[in-house]
């Protein structure tokens, strides 16, 4: 955590690498201009998971030298996925609350699994204060599950719905819903358009337009393959890779 460097006493000859994986103006030792200027001045390299986390710590800041700063997204592994094998199962995977989309999610996905007998839901995640709920026959709670599981289901999944109210830092929910080959919808908040050019974005947080996006993507079979397709071979973001990216950061470093 940033606040944490004002607190530590570092030999001169020591090199700081700060990692963000969350919004900068939100975190408590980076939230103001001056914080930030400590930073950039005590840290050798400060790297973020996001284009959007890197231009919010830059907010009211101005720097001629971007050598110190570098966007390295996170990651997830990637396996052999047989596409045609997928089932017709929609999912919603994260916090189940409104800052997720969770309360959109629930009134829309009776609706469509009451029209569309065919299809079913499952839900991978918890609350501690939850406040929303869902019932309906076709829907699967599995409550908090570890990551190897969540990969495991999102083999089958067809549609992977991300439709968050939150500006997200990054977004692993739709990176690791891509790196096994489903058709996704996010919202266009904070860094999730980065995770994917190969998705159905929402133009507005609303039943009406998840409900429509996730139909259209029932409907039309053709457009789900493709996009489940083109997912899956564009997903470039394995551990292999962004590890590789952050060794050649700590060599230039130590150079």
């Amino acid at each position: 955590r940033p606040l944490y460097l004002k607190f530590m006493n570092f030999n001169i000859s020591s090199k700081i690498i700060l990692y963000f994986h969350n919004d900068p103006l939100s975190m408590k030792g980076s939230s103001t201009k001056d914080e930030r200027k400590f930073l950039l001045n005590k840290c050798q390299k400060i790297i973020f998971n996001s284009k959007w986390c890197l231009n919010r710590f830059l907010s009211d800041i101005k720097i001629d030298n971007f050598e110190k700063l570098k966007v390295i997204p996170q990651s997830t592994s990637k396996t052999k996925i047989n596409i045609n094998s997928k089932k017709n199962i929609i999912s919603f995977i994260g916090k189940l609350n409104e800052s997720k989309g969770y309360d959109i999610f629930c009134s829309t996905i009776v609706k469509l699994l009451d029209k569309y007998k065919n299809w079913r839901a499952i839900v991978i995640g918890d609350e501690i204060r939850q406040k929303i709920f869902v019932k309906h026959p076709r829907v699967k709670l599995y409550g908090f599950k570890s990551n190897k599981f969540i990969l495991n289901k999102l083999k089958k999944v067809s549609i992977a719905t991300i439709p968050s109210k939150w500006d997200e830092p990054f977004g692993r929910s739709s990176l690791e819903a891509c790196s096994r080959g489903c058709a996704v919808i996010i919202s266009n908040k904070g860094g999730l358009p980065e995770t994917t050019r190969n998705c159905l974005v929402l133009k507005n947080l609303t039943e009406k337009d998840l409900y429509l996006n996730i139909e259209r993507l029932i409907l039309n079979k053709k457009l789900r393959l493709s996009l489940q397709n083109k997912a899956y071979k564009n997903f470039y973001l394995t551990n292999k890779y962004v590890s590789s990216l952050l060794d050649l950061e700590n060599e230039k470093i130590l150079k």
